[in-house]
């Protein structure tokens, strides 16, 4: 199928931790003109543009069908306002989700995707399903008030979770290094099932409006009102909640590397199967009546947001303490400076280092703030991963690539330390982190960018400074970080 002319055959490749990755590609021979070309529809499906344009187009067009049976079913006037009134809680809740995701936060593609899945594909899906299956179980028992019961305890929470699930299923399979933790998984849940809270919304929403439209009301009368106090005030967090469980089984799942492979499967269909529960006990509450249904509310849903939502803060706390935990060995190194992880385990720090380092020294640029505030900000990102990437390591879950994503990660970390360094030594001082005699005195923000760390060489480390050897446990020994230390499993000093 390829061919390849003798001289290109086994070409002598430097090692990409010997050079830096401008020689690496300069020293291949024919670079720009490869040989080993692959052609048709698999070329066309690896480009990143065409994999991303045909996620959209999918999503639009599930949006536009959505979107014109919704407003067949409420009309459109019964559509404007049922979309005016849906909006009003997804900022809330993508906020508070957002929250939870400061310390390691995921890309906004993900949380975009997830959002755009659960008001475009999985509400449609669920529409769709739903009808049919309650249409189905209508005809065949000849009992539409059973079949509606049927369908909404039993036949909707599983094809709406199962659709949820696979905006959570998608990301963890194909963005899996960007889906590392318990909190990840919350995160995205939460904003695809916003999603198609949102769509439902204006469908629930519209129909009530429609129904006082019917009575010759005008307005917001009481059944468009008391689904907006029901759906918006007082559950607004009711579908969140349920897909949620299902993004704790990935979360756990994820934690445990690829190596557990019994785990990544059972945790997240535990997980979908308890959201599945809730879900049908909570559409099978409205069958109770009033007080069976705020029965149900109170000894039931508000429990359990509250353990979730404990969960998740806690799962938070957690992530900042395995920054406090797992970088001061970098720091030993000379990666880091010793006050810088105490700060990056702060949230108040990583704060106040973003805003010391946009304001240092006054200066009237507002480019140049913005872009130190940038520098530090992505510091503190790849530190955070950094931190995740190296207790996953401890625990058993290291991958392959362990210690070139280590290498990368440190190497952009060396890129932005003149800048992130001082602001975080500064914040750590100024928020009570690291107690000094005297008013810390911040230095000035280098008015250039930081000089590149080239691959394959050391930083600097303090004389007599400990080799820390936890780096050479994973992936064998990493030469990126000690090219001239001693072999694995000696220990020692290296010469100042």
């Amino acid at each position: 199928m390829y061919e390849a002319s003798a001289q290109h055959q086994q070409p002598a490749v430097p090692v990409l931790g010997e050079q830096r990755l401008d020689e690496f590609l300069g020293a291949v021979p024919g670079q720009g003109h490869w040989r080993y070309r692959p052609r048709g529809l698999g070329m066309v499906w690896r480009s990143r543009a065409f994999r991303a344009g045909a996620v959209v187009t999918l999503l639009a067009l599930c949006g536009l069908v959505i979107l014109a049976l919704v407003r067949e079913q409420t009309g459109t006037e019964g559509f404007l306002v049922g979309l005016g009134l849906a909006v009003l809680p997804v900022p809330l809740l993508m906020a508070a989700f957002r929250w939870l995701d400061r310390v390691d936060p995921g890309p906004w593609r993900n949380l975009l995707f997830a959002f755009a899945w659960g008001a475009c594909a999985a509400a449609l899906v669920a529409i769709v399903a739903n009808t049919f299956a309650t249409r189905w179980i209508a005809t065949a028992t000849a009992d539409a008030a059973s079949a509606d019961t049927l369908g909404a305890t039993v036949i909707a929470p599983v094809v709406e979770e199962s659709a949820k699930a696979a905006a959570v299923l998608l990301i963890f399979l194909f963005r899996g290094r960007e889906f590392g933790s318990l909190v990840h998984g919350v995160v995205v849940a939460g904003f695809t099932a916003t999603g198609f809270a949102f769509t439902e919304n204006i469908l629930y929403l519209g129909n009530a409006f429609g129904e006082d439209q019917q009575l010759g009301t005008t307005g917001l009368a009481s059944a468009t009102a008391g689904t907006f106090f029901v759906r918006a005030v007082m559950s607004p967090f009711a579908h969140p909640l349920f897909t949620v469980l299902t993004g704790i089984g990935f979360g756990l799942a994820a934690l445990g590397g690829r190596r557990h492979r019994v785990r990544r499967v059972l945790l997240p269909l535990l997980g979908l199967v308890l959201a599945m529960g809730m879900h049908a006990a909570w559409n099978g509450a409205s069958a109770l009546g009033g007080l069976g249904f705020y029965a149900v509310y109170g000894a039931f849903m508000v429990p359990c947001f509250v353990l979730v939502t404990w969960l998740a803060i806690w799962s938070r706390q957690r992530e900042l303490r395995t920054l406090a935990a797992e970088l001061p060995v970098y720091a030993a190194a000379g990666w880091l400076t010793p006050a810088e992880p105490l700060a990056l385990a702060s949230m108040r720090a990583r704060s106040t280092a973003r805003d010391v380092a946009r304001r240092w020294n006054g200066h009237p640029d507002p480019a140049r703030g913005a872009w130190a505030a940038r520098a530090v900000a992505e510091y503190e990102s790849f530190a955070t991963s950094l931190a995740v990437l190296r207790r996953r390591a401890r625990h058993g879950g290291a991958e392959g690539d362990f210690a070139a994503r280590e290498r990368e990660l440190l190497h952009h970390l060396w890129q932005r330390r003149d800048v992130a360094g001082p602001a975080l030594t500064y914040a750590a001082q100024v928020t009570g982190r690291i107690r000094r005699p005297g008013p810390p005195v911040p230095p000035p923000v280098p008015p250039h960018l930081p000089r590149q760390f080239p691959y394959g060489h050391t930083a600097p480390v303090r004389p007599g400074g400990p080799v820390p050897a936890p780096h050479r446990h994973y992936g064998g020994h990493n030469p990126y970080l000690h090219p001239d230390g001693p072999a694995p499993g000696a220990t020692g000093t290296r010469p100042g």
